[in-house]
């Protein structure tokens, strides 16, 4: 059998195509939500993590350590087969939890970081030239967080995007269960693996091309206010 025969056995025999395009969109619409969701609660439980409040701030610490040190697929299996058992949640929306809550914890101390390696004293200038707190904070340091942070956050989309690999233990036919079939049916495992690697490869590197974007914009964006 030829490469072209086993390509073909692999990707289109059977609609081949249409299953893996069906589980590259049910990786994606997992993946998207969670950053989604995982990103805002990330930003929510920041704020608390770096509350003067030991009330608000304790609980936040341990919910960082909590799910950072957590392995993804067991808190799937948790919510999946524990938390959420008896419920009406279907196992797109538990995984969507799933992603969510891990990401936020990674989220959180993301932006911790970045907000550490902010210097107050630029803060503190915009106060004194009649800032007000709120503005000082979205002109002066949101954008520095958002500078310092992008390329870790970049890397926790890329990772998020791999563990959802992990949703078909939920029932989920995602692109890793899909592949995993075609595999078993075609009985060419190494190259129909290979094709799903790639895939993934392609995935990142998309998530990768949509930061550069917003890069090449950003500079664009203060080339235009400088030459103004």
């Amino acid at each position: 059998m030829t490469l072209s025969d086993i390509l073909y056995k692999i990707l289109i025999q059977g609609g081949s195509y249409m299953t893996i395009l069906r589980g590259l969109w049910a990786t994606v619409y997992v993946a998207l939500w969670s950053v989604l969701f995982g990103t805002i609660l990330g930003a929510l439980i920041c704020r608390l993590r770096i509350s003067k409040l030991k009330i608000l701030s304790i609980p936040a610490n341990i919910y960082i350590v909590l799910l950072r040190g957590s392995p993804v697929l067991m808190l799937l299996m948790l919510l999946y087969y524990g938390v959420f058992a008896r419920s009406s949640l279907d196992a797109y929306t538990i995984a969507i939890i799933t992603f969510s809550l891990n990401t936020a914890a990674h989220v959180a101390e993301l932006l911790r970081s970045a907000l550490m390696a902010v210097d107050y004293g630029q803060v503190e200038a915009a106060r004194t030239l009649g800032f007000s707190k709120f503005q000082a904070f979205y002109l002066v340091t949101l954008p520095q967080i958002i500078t310092i942070a992008k390329p870790v956050f970049q890397s926790a989309v890329i990772n998020l995007i791999q563990w959802t690999s992990v949703v078909g233990y939920v029932s989920i036919t995602d692109l890793t269960r899909v592949i995993n079939n075609i595999a078993s049916r075609t009985m060419q495992p190494m190259i129909t693996i290979m094709i799903g690697m790639l895939i993934y490869l392609a995935l990142a590197y998309i998530v990768h091309g949509i930061f550069a974007l917003s890069d090449y914009i950003h500079d664009l964006k203060l080339k235009k206010e400088a030459a103004l």
